[in-house]
C-alpha cells in the first residue's frame, strides 16, 4: 500500500488503444481519413492525454463538443485538424479561428452571425437526414448553400450527417434512407466547393456499413474499445477483436465484521444473511460510480467478485469479502477492468445501472488520475 499514491486512479491501455485503432483501419480503404472522437473529456478516457496518443498512432482528425475542448488540445501543442461537433457561441468564433479550428454550422441563427463576424472561418455544413436533432433540413440546405456562396468569409470545408439506426446491420432500410437524403445534400455542397470534405458514420456506420465511409469517418466507441451495440457486437465479434481502454481502481480503504441480521449503509436497505466481513471502498457516485449499482452489482478483488453491500454513497462503497481470502486494507479492487481471469465491463455495468457503455464511461469523474501504460 506504501507505493499507492491515490485512493482511486484509471489505467489508460494504450496497447488496447494501438489493437483498435489498427481495426479501424483495416476496416477502411486507403483514402479515408479517420476522425477520432474526443468530445467529453474522450468519453472519461481524458481529454489531453487520450487525444496525444491518438495523434501518435496517426489520426487524421479530432472531433470535439466545444471551443473550450479545441483549446484544451491546441494548449498541449496538438496540430491536427480539429472539428468542432457541438454549439459554437458567436462569441467564440474569434477564438475559433485563432485556434485554426473548424466549426460545425448547422442554423440560420449561425450562419447570420457568421456572416456577420467577417472572420475567415472553416465550416462543417451539418445535414439533419432525419434524427432531427443537430442540421439543415433538406428543404433548407439550397438556401445555405447560397448564403455561403455570397459570403466572403465562410469557408465551407466539409458536410456532413449522423446516422440514428446505423447501430443494428438489420436495420440497413433506415440508415440508407438517410444516405440517399445525404448524397443530395451533397451534390449541393460541391456547388460551393467541389472538394468538400463529406463524411457520416460514427463506429456503428463504419463497422456495419462500407459503403458509407465517404471521405471520412468519426470513430468513438470504437477506439476506446466499446461496441457501439449489441447487434454491431453480435454481426462482428467473430472477425474483430475490441479490447476496452479504461481500467478503473481503487483500494480497500477499511475492513469490519458484522453479524449475521445486521443491516449495511443509508436507510439500512440490506440485511446480512451470515456473518459478514465488510471492506470500505474510498468511492462513490461522486466519483461516477453509480447508485443505481446498490446491491445488485460487484467488483474484483484478489481475481474474485465480491458483492456491493446496502447503498452507494456519495464517497463510499461496501462490499461483502467473506469468501475472499486474504482480503486486506490496501488491497486493489477493480471496478472496471480485468483482474486475474474475472473481468467486469462497461457493458456489464451498463445493464445493471440501466444505462449503456457510454454512460458508464463518460461520467466517471473528470478529477480522478489517469495513467496511460
Amino acid at each position: 500500500m506504501k507505493n499507492i499514491k491515490y485512493r482511486t486512479w484509471i489505467e489508460i491501455s494504450t496497447k488496447a488503444l494501438k489493437n483498435n485503432y489498427r481495426i479501424i483501419r483495416y476496416l477502411l480503404k486507403p483514402r479515408v481519413k479517420i476522425l477520432g472522437v474526443v468530445k467529453s473529456n474522450a468519453y472519461g478516457h481524458g481529454l489531453a492525454g487520450y487525444s496525444q496518443e491518438l495523434v501518435k498512432l496517426g489520426v487524421d482528425w479530432l472531433g470535439v463538443d466545444s471551443i473550450t475542448e479545441a483549446e484544451t488540445l491546441r494548449e498541449c501543442g496538438i496540430k491536427v485538424p480539429i472539428l468542432v461537433l457541438g454549439y459554437t457561441l458567436p462569441f467564440n468564433f474569434k477564438q475559433a479561428k485563432e485556434l485554426d479550428v473548424a466549426l460545425t454550422l448547422s442554423s440560420f441563427e449561425n450562419l447570420k452571425a457568421l456572416a456577420k463576424s467577417e472572420l475567415d472561418i472553416a465550416v462543417h455544413l451539418k445535414v439533419d437526414t432525419g434524427m432531427h436533432r443537430q442540421g439543415f433540413q433538406q428543404n433548407e440546405i439550397p438556401k445555405v448553400i447560397n448564403a455561403i456562396k455570397r459570403s466572403k468569409n465562410i469557408k465551407l470545408q466539409g458536410v456532413y450527417t449522423h446516422f440514428g439506426a446505423a447501430k443494428n446491420p438489420d436495420w440497413s432500410g433506415m440508415t440508407q434512407k438517410q444516405v440517399k437524403l445525404f448524397d443530395q445534400a451533397i451534390k449541393l455542397a460541391k456547388q460551393a466547393n467541389p472538394f468538400v470534405i463529406t463524411h457520416a458514420s460514427a463506429s456503428a456506420g463504419a463497422m456495419n456499413f462500407s459503403t458509407t465511409h465517404y471521405d471520412m469517418v468519426r470513430i468513438g466507441a470504437a477506439l476506446y474499445g466499446l461496441w457501439p451495440s449489441l447487434e454491431t457486437k453480435l454481426s462482428l465479434e467473430k472477425r474483430i477483436d475490441l479490447i476496452p481502454v479504461m481500467s478503473w481502481k481503487t483500494i480497500i480503504s477499511e475492513i469490519k465484521r458484522v453479524e449475521k441480521g445486521d443491516k449495511i449503509g443509508y436507510d439500512f436497505t440490506e440485511e446480512v444473511k451470515r456473518r459478514t466481513k465488510v471492506a470500505v471502498l474510498p468511492i462513490g457516485y461522486w466519483h461516477g460510480y453509480w447508485r443505481s449499482l446498490s446491491g445488485n452489482f460487484s467488483v474484483l478483488v484478489k481475481g474474485q467478485r465480491a458483492k456491493v453491500l446496502g447503498r452507494v454513497s456519495m464517497d463510499m462503497v461496501t462490499i461483502d469479502v467473506t469468501d475472499i481470502k486474504g482480503a486486506k486494507v490496501g488491497d486493489v479492487v477493480t471496478l472496471l477492468g480485468k483482474q486475474g481471469k474475472e473481468e467486469i465491463t462497461a457493458d456489464e455495468m451498463a445493464q445493471a445501472a440501466n444505462t449503456t457503455n457510454y454512460e458508464v464511461v463518460t461520467r466517471v469523474n473528470p478529477l480522478i488520475m489517469k495513467y496511460y501504460c
